[in-house]
């Protein structure tokens, strides 16, 4: 019984989910070779008009793996890749990883200042990088370690023989369609250790708000990979992956790209997400899983054609990165006829360490919680002060998590990681509660908490007020400062297309509903709102 009360959420577990589940200790890439010996020709990769098998995909990584070395790229080297959503991303991440080299992904949408900036602090001598993305490259290279550049067009995976090799006394420029021709006899065999060894540097704003990379090891990788896809019952070469969300990003990498690799799913990939595009590529490929975040499902359900595809085949969806609105969740779920799962993860965590059970319960109860722990990660709700008292059910404090997707620390960073890393837990920076039957619900970020005359004040309350009205497409509400209430709440809102609304209506609506001193004392109508390559509001910018 003890077992039970110290697991709360053992009385909701899904009766066909495991509570544990043995990890092979194997390297990330380990997964892709496996798939390629089990399923050779099982298509892993559709993107445009083609395909690429399971086999193909092991022997292209293979290949570059080679090509890495004959670079002189080895065992704990950091190697950028600085790449969208295409083949070659795929190739050179479990190139690199087979190579035993550490991958550090950046954004295609990062600038001068942010590339240099990861390319100095993960000390990465060798970026995977799309040509037209190599002048931010160029730019930034003297003040940096980099001594090579493979670079790559977007048209076709390895056609990229118009970038011939060139040399001067400080960069190398190499063209990925020839290190796809080195010999796979060429590659080193290198002796991981899956608990200890680096898989990759994945950098993020963190608990701490400062950027910084987390240390993520073959072995958080993989745990969470195998977790995440037991937890969503995925079939085994059965399953067909929209990849619309950024594989440079964790949420991504992991869901989108090692968990269909480690089920031996077909990968849809697109380049970015464009609402028209993915409808069609759901009807098309019958696609059966897709994970994004809430304003992708929001865009989709706004498109007037979206009644002109056929979606019966989605299974399951996942909804992360920040809270996915009720009203968005119910009505997706009745277009699809699917299942729409809100999750939680942070990059420290490999990313997921919660969701909502995939079964029938998701169309009635429980609406806004991100769910239960997913297999064998533990959590619990302390005082968000000292971050050492547990609280119990219904009070809210910050969420703290323990499981083998946990990282090993921040990179070059022991005073940061010693806040938020303590016997094993993960403090998380989020506020949340937790329910007697073991649920989860984020309240909001702690740094996003706005304090207004000594009251605490929920952003994610009053949006969610917001996201009731018919006419909020988008909002984010943030502390605006007061010189005699320290600060006070102030909305930022995208109307749908067509809408209608005031500012007194909108204000009227949600101070109607929530205590005086929570009342939103200003409203800003925007044409859109600054968002992150996942679809995070950026608020700090707000």
């Amino acid at each position: 019984m003890a077992f039970i009360d110290e697991k709360p959420w053992l009385r909701s577990w899904p009766k066909d989910v495991p509570t544990h589940l043995d990890y092979p200790k194997v390297p990330l890439y380990d997964l892709l070779r496996k798939t390629a010996r089990d399923y050779p020709g099982k298509p892993a990769i559709s993107y445009l008009d083609r395909e690429i098998s399971y086999r193909e995909l092991d022997e292209l990584s293979e290949r570059f793996a080679a090509g890495l070395a004959g670079l002189g790229i080895g065992k704990g080297d950091r190697v950028a890749i600085f790449l969208p959503n295409i083949p070659q991303f795929i190739i050179a991440y479990y190139g690199i990883l087979k190579g035993g080299a550490i991958l550090t992904t950046i954004s295609p949408m990062y600038r001068e200042r942010e590339v240099e900036y990861q390319l100095v602090d993960s000390q990465a001598q060798t970026i995977v990088v799309l040509d037209s993305l190599f002048p931010i490259v160029n730019a930034t290279w003297q003040r940096t370690n980099l001594k090579h550049a493979i670079i790559t067009g977007s048209d076709e995976y390895s056609n990229n023989s118009h970038l011939a090799v060139v040399q001067n006394e400080k960069k190398v420029l190499h063209s990925f369609q020839e290190l796809l021709k080195r010999n796979v006899t060429e590659l080193p065999k290198n002796h991981l250790d899956p608990p200890e060894d680096l898989a990759a540097l994945q950098y993020t704003g963190g608990t701490t708000g400062t950027t910084k990379a987390a240390m993520l090891t073959h072995a958080n990788l993989v745990s969470n990979a195998i977790a995440f896809a037991t937890w969503i019952k995925c079939l085994k070469a059965s399953e067909t992956f929209l990849v619309a969300l950024p594989l440079f990003h964790i949420y991504g990498m992991t869901t989108s790209l090692n968990v269909p690799v480690a089920t031996a799913a077909k990968m849809v990939l697109l380049p970015r997400f464009e609402p028209a595009k993915a409808l069609m590529a759901i009807q098309q490929n019958r696609v059966t899983v897709f994970c994004g975040v809430p304003t992708m499902y929001q865009t989709l359900l706004a498109n007037p054609e979206i009644g002109k595809y056929d979606l019966t085949s989605i299974r399951v969806c996942i909804s992360g990165a920040f809270p996915l609105p009720s009203e968005v969740q119910k009505k997706f779920m009745q277009v699809t006829g699917g299942l729409l799962a809100e999750g939680y993860g942070l990059t420290e965590a490999s990313p997921v360490t919660h969701c909502s059970p995939v079964d029938k319960t998701l169309r009635t109860v429980k609406v806004g919680s991100i769910g239960l722990p997913l297999t064998d990660t533990l959590a619990k709700i302390v005082d968000a002060e000292t971050g050492k008292k547990a609280l119990g059910a219904g009070e809210t404090g910050e969420l703290a998590v323990k499981g083998p997707q946990i990282m090993k620390g921040y990179w070059n960073q022991p005073d940061e990681t010693a806040q938020v890393l303590r016997d094993g837990w993960l403090l998380t920076g989020d506020l949340a509660h937790m329910d007697s039957d073991g649920y989860f619900y984020i309240t909001d970020r702690k740094k996003d908490l706005i304090k207004t005359k000594g009251y605490s004040v929920y952003p994610r309350e009053l949006e969610d007020i917001l996201y009731e009205h018919h006419a909020v497409k988008l909002c984010a509400v943030v502390g605006k400062p007061d010189p005699v209430a320290g600060e006070i709440p102030k909305a930022y809102v995208v109307l749908k297309e067509g809408a209608m609304a005031s500012a007194e209506e909108l204000v009227g609506f949600v101070n109607g509903k929530v205590a005086a001193f929570k009342a939103v004392r200003g409203l800003e109508f925007r044409k859109d709102l600054p968002l992150s390559s996942t679809g995070k509001v950026l608020k700090r910018l707000l």
